[in-house]
């Protein structure tokens, strides 16, 4: 049951009006209900999979828990009685404890996730070096995997780190593990932020039920108006990469860089606004990406729960470990600055590799997230000369024509790295974006582009699709605009709204025959 579906919305239809109409003491019940309903839809091995997790994650917080209090105790009756090694060694015992308990939990849980996601690439090429007989063929990522293995461990941290108290309750973790909205494409979440909220009663508010409609609607008009139609030119391309070389190459970036937002932005506002519907509020995801000015803000912008993710739980704690903190001194005969840097490269260009990893398990994503360290780490080391460069020409690079470089650059830089999505493998990627500079053959793009599966109306909904998103992007910089069409009040947010739901079965897939695919995120 993916969003983009009919059983979604109906599925929405019954569960909103039943989860007010309840005692407010047992919404929360009526929610885990719904969330086991929707796993359900999705094959019983993801249940078992969630349920694996549910387990595990609330047995190591409860386990965590009880050391930390024993530990506490311990060491407060050891205080008058004992000298402070003595009680240094009890605390340390007490931490190899918790730690040994913590890995236990995440090996099983990144072990499931490792296996599903790489277990087939893992048979097949064992497979080839041993000549022996594949195995993990019919291995498939179950829904929301990804995502909630991410949110169940970033618990787990937080209670060993003692920033929580663990859940006592292993139903009402379930309902935080479960919850589904968040199981297509995220965004990953943190229990402090909605885990009170997914617990506490909720009651019906006109204006916030108006304002949730409006965002679903409009990541529904994103999703089928814009990126399933944009993703018929796209495959094509992607396709034929022997046919569609030069400007395709170009045009296919470009056309799968407002794909790609249109599908991953309409997502997050469909669980955002679900969220808000049954009174939970959702971190943001994004905050207008494509208006960076440089691949690191880039990177702050998009996907904005997975970056906090690495950097909360791999990049810092990598980046002051014991080995790192040797590594660095080690290397201080070199020079200071080197010493400086090695935790900071080695650090980033690790969680930008385990960045890849996550999108998938082709050697391409890989690739994908290493050239983005190489970036980020050139751009850091270049700081320096952009600060000379701009003390040099302030009034050239406080103007809106240089910001506006400096925009178009880091795009066309994001879409050229992107281009790893499009191919099954590096070398044809790599191929592909050369001939853009070895083949010239605009005259034969012009030609071919009718030719890509979409008729002239479908480019022409297309682009005022992109630019009614650029607009309204812009307008946001000025603050939320449902709160802003909200303020004319109430028929005017309901005019909205029905403009928006016509315009989708107008132009959407109902009116062009497409039919809804499931979300490119939804894949990881």
């Amino acid at each position: 049951m993916h969003f983009a579906s009919w059983a979604f919305l109906l599925f929405l239809a019954v569960l909103v009006p039943v989860y007010y109409l309840v005692p407010k003491r047992i919404q929360w019940i009526v929610l885990l209900l719904a969330n086991a309903v929707f796993v359900g839809f999705a094959g019983w091995l993801g249940a078992v999979f969630m349920t694996v997790t549910i387990t595990t994650v609330y047995a190591a917080s409860r386990g965590i828990d009880a050391l930390i209090l024993r530990q506490r105790k311990t060491l407060a009756a050891m205080k008058a009685t004992h000298t402070k090694e003595e009680r240094k060694k009890t605390r340390l015992r007490f931490e190899k404890r918790r730690r040994a308990v913590l890995i236990a939990c995440l090996v099983v849980n990144f072990g499931i996730l490792f296996v599903l996601k790489y277990g087939a690439m893992i048979g097949k090429l064992s497979a080839e070096l041993f000549h022996t007989r594949e195995f993990g063929a019919d291995l498939a990522l179950t829904m929301g995997i990804s995502y909630y293995t991410f949110s169940s461990v970033g618990y787990l941290v937080d209670v060993n780190r003692e920033e929580l108290f663990a859940e006592k309750n292993p139903c009402k973790l379930a309902l935080f593990i479960s919850f589904f909205p968040l199981l297509v494409q995220g965004p990953i979440t943190r229990f402090e932020t909605v885990g009170k909220a997914l617990l506490s009663p909720h009651v019906f508010d006109g204006r916030r039920f108006l304002s949730a409609a409006l965002r679903i609607a409009w990541g529904f008009w994103k999703k089928l108006i814009v990126a399933d139609r944009l993703l018929v030119a796209v495959l094509a391309l992607c396709g034929a990469p022997g046919t569609y070389r030069g400007g395709f190459v170009l045009v296919e970036m470009l056309l799968y860089a407002a794909c790609l937002y249109a599908d991953f932005t309409g997502g997050i506002d469909i669980a955002i606004g679900v969220g808000e519907l049954l009174g939970v509020t959702v971190e943001e995801n994004f905050r207008r990406p494509y208006f960076s000015k440089s691949i690191s803000e880039y990177w702050r912008r998009w996907h904005i729960t997975l970056g906090e993710w690495f950097k909360r739980y791999v990049y810092y704690p990598l980046s002051v470990s014991k080995p790192m903190r040797a590594l660095s001194k080690s290397t201080r005969r070199i020079g200071a600055g080197v010493s400086r840097r090695v935790p900071v490269y080695l650090s980033t260009i690790l969680v930008w590799a385990l960045t890849g990893a996550w999108h998938g398990s082709n050697l391409t994503f890989l690739i994908w997230g290493l050239l983005n360290g190489l970036v980020i780490l050139a751009s850091e080391e270049l700081k320096p000369v952009y600060a000379r460069f701009h003390a040099r020409f302030p009034r050239l690079t406080a103007s809106a024509f240089y910001r506006g470089l400096a925009v178009i650059r880091t795009v066309l830089l994001l879409s050229s790295l992107r281009i790893l999505d499009c191919y099954s493998t590096v070398g044809e990627a790599f191929s592909a974006f050369g001939s853009l500079f070895t083949t010239w053959n605009w005259g034969q793009v012009a030609a071919g582009i009718p030719s890509l599966g979409l008729a002239a109306s479908d480019y022409a909904i297309a682009l005022m699709g992109v630019l009614l998103m650029f607009a309204v992007s812009m307008a946001q910089r000025k603050g939320a605009i449902r709160e802003r069409i909200q303020r004319r009040g109430t028929v005017a947010s309901v005019c909205v709204l029905l403009l928006l739901i016509g315009t989708i079965l107008l132009f959407g897939r109902y009116g062009f025959g497409f039919d809804a695919s499931k979300f490119v995120y939804s894949r990881f």
